[in-house]
């Protein structure tokens, strides 16, 4: 199940869906985190191709890497022109691997 959320950006709807894995790792992180995470996902739906491109069985799926203070993490996301799902949320530790089975 996949929830929705619409936003507004120029006029465009877009619409960001969320994987309930997605949600689980989100809610799982600091406040500071969130609030840049935030950030990150605004700027993922103002710009979709941000993120690295994959290959192989990920061949649809975009990552972004974007730091907090000192750590890492990875935000895996597909796009089309009206729709961005946000999939995963992690470090970079096993982060492929999960990324893999979930998919």
């Amino acid at each position: 199940m996949v929830k929705r959320k619409t936003i507004h950006l120029v006029n465009l709807k877009i619409k960001v869906k969320v994987t309930p894995l997605f949600k689980r790792q989100a809610k799982k992180l600091f406040k500071h985190t969130k609030k840049e995470l935030d950030d990150q996902i605004k700027s993922i739906i103002e710009n979709p191709t941000i993120g690295d491109r994959k290959q192989g069985d990920l061949a649809d799926v975009f990552v972004h890497k974007f730091k907090i203070k000192t750590n890492l993490f990875l935000l895996a996301y597909t796009f089309d022109p009206n729709t961005r799902i946000l999939i995963m949320i992690g470090s970079h530790e096993n982060f492929y691997r999960d990324l893999k089975k979930y998919r």
